[in-house]
């Protein structure tokens, strides 16, 4: 199927690994010229010479999304670049296994300017310029815990609950000058943030007094699909929204979890 992203100029966030890396790469792979955006300039480097091999043109931007210029930087880079913007993916975020009498008012903080300042930022800048020109994609990558509070962070559940609210506020507010704006909700994912030493699989060994092994399969069990996500599945779903396929689609948030999340949306 052509998406219809040749030529599309992109910018991807948290781009340096997991589902950043491998959205990045296949919107490469379909033709598009991505800005790669992260904070670490190696991994940068590395994650944009793999764009570049998948065949589309890549860039990269050494940047902490949380910066309160971070959005205008961006939008500048990937006119500098590529010279427009047609899609924003707003993926950079992280957790960790936090009790919720644990959390410190600084985590609280630290999930809401990483999951809700930094997108509000980034869409705030990419909008209007992506309207002036009559066409445009964002997708926020939120969470199935944006859905349904997650024991095992609450700061981070109740900052992707916000993500999602924002993703449908400018959903509504730019859908009729032709820039659409949706959110993913994966579940747990096969990436470094769960398998990585020290991940949250270690982390919530460590709490629970149980092996690495035991707390992966404990995750999965709980998932109807019976296993883990896969970067590579969430990032299909998130070409799509970004492609011109994705035509009549805006204001949703699409669980990819495996069926994780019982409910229907």
């Amino acid at each position: 199927m052509d998406l219809g992203l040749a030529g599309r100029a992109c910018i991807v966030t948290g781009a340096s690994r997991g589902i950043g890396l491998a959205t990045a790469r296949l919107l490469a792979g379909e033709g598009a010229r991505v800005l790669l955006v992260a904070r670490g300039e190696d991994a940068l480097a590395e994650a944009a010479r793999a764009c570049a091999a998948e065949g589309g043109e890549a860039a990269a931007l050494a940047l902490d999304v949380t910066a309160a210029d971070a959005g205008e930087r961006a939008v500048a880079a990937v006119e500098e670049h590529f010279g427009a913007l047609d899609a924003l993916v707003n993926n950079a975020g992280t957790s960790r296994v936090r009790a919720l009498e644990e959390l410190t008012d600084e985590e609280w903080q630290e999930q809401w300017e990483l999951n809700v300042m930094a997108s509000l930022r980034m869409m705030r800048a990419a909008a209007p310029r992506m309207a002036e020109r009559g066409w445009g994609r964002i997708v926020n990558v939120s969470s199935s815990s944006g859905k349904r509070p997650s024991g095992s962070n609450a700061a981070y559940s109740v900052a992707k609950a916000a993500q999602l609210s924002l993703s449908r506020a400018f959903a509504e507010g730019y859908a009729r000058r032709g820039v659409l704006v949706n959110a993913v909700a994966p579940g747990p994912v096969a990436s470094p943030l769960w398998t990585d030493p020290g991940g949250l699989a270690d982390q919530a060994a460590d709490q629970k007094g149980t092996t690495r092994d035991e707390a992966l399969a404990a995750s999965a069990e709980k998932i109807p699909l019976g296993r883990f996500g896969t970067a590579d599945e969430v990032a299909a779903v998130i070409a799509f929204l970004c492609s011109e396929r994705a035509s009549d689609v805006t204001g949703a948030a699409w669980s990819v979890d495996g069926g994780a999340v019982p409910i229907i949306v």
